[in-house]
């Protein structure tokens, strides 16, 4: 049983119909531990109905990353400018915390990889770079709950490392692919140039919407009705 298989010409990776399934199973575990986590240690019925709006609002927000992931402009060099696709994953970590944020994160990062690198990879470590780490770093934001524009903060952080590791497969996996016309003698960071000339654009739109009056009000809102204070099976599950 194989759960990935070498393309004829041998320069690139594709999963198989098992390689699919094994990752959907993944991906249904991942959302049962996220559940089983906000879970823990509640019995009474009033939090269980509370912690069924936290997993609502989880998923909500990973079909809403996943659906404007779809709505994007791509730039000339390379990459995509999403409809604020990360800062749902971001928002979910700012919310609820580290556990949860992580979580989210890391389902998101196996739905990017199914949406775009299941038929196409080089190595294991080059899927990691590109999906796993990547996407699940937005969870960083997390870090930043309750803390002064921690919104903000937690989610320019996220991006940046997000970043990171795309920076970091580039130059193991991508530099090949660089185009004619770029520089030679910038060659050294050509990597950095790339990558972050999609995921700061976006970072930069989504700053400036959040920090729209109206939006901030809807996101103070949410987070008034939707927050930890207001969810007593995320507070037992901090504590």
């Amino acid at each position: 049983m194989s759960f990935i298989h070498l393309v004829e010409d041998g320069s690139y990776y594709e999963l198989t119909k098992t390689g699919y399934i094994a990752l959907t199973v993944l991906l249904i575990a991942a959302i049962a531990i996220a559940a089983i986590i906000v879970s823990l240690k509640q019995n009474k019925e009033n939090k269980v109905q509370l912690n069924a709006r936290i997993l609502a609002f989880v998923g909500i927000s990973i079909a809403l990353a996943f659906v404007t992931s779809y709505i994007k402009f791509e730039l000339p060099m390379g990459g995509s400018v999403t409809l604020f696709s990360m800062f749902f994953i971001c928002y979910i970590g700012y919310l609820y915390g580290i556990k949860v944020g992580f979580i989210t994160a890391f389902a998101y990062s196996l739905l990017a990889f199914m949406q775009t690198g299941a038929t196409y990879f080089l190595t294991p470590f080059q899927v990691c770079c590109d999906y796993f780490f990547a996407f699940t770093a937005l969870g960083i934001a997390a870090f930043w709950q309750k803390k002064k524009n921690g919104l903000l903060w937690g989610y320019i952080v996220a991006c940046i490392v997000r970043g990171l590791f795309h920076t970091i497969g580039g130059y193991m996996y991508w530099m090949d692919y660089m185009p004619e016309w770029f520089p030679k003698a910038l060659t050294a960071v050509y990597s950095p140039i790339y990558n972050y000339s999609y995921i700061l654009a976006e970072m930069i739109i989504t700053i400036i919407v959040i920090s729209l009056p109206p939006v901030k009000k809807a996101l103070a809102y949410i987070e008034n009705t939707y927050g930890p204070e207001n969810n007593a099976a995320v507070k037992e599950q901090q504590a």
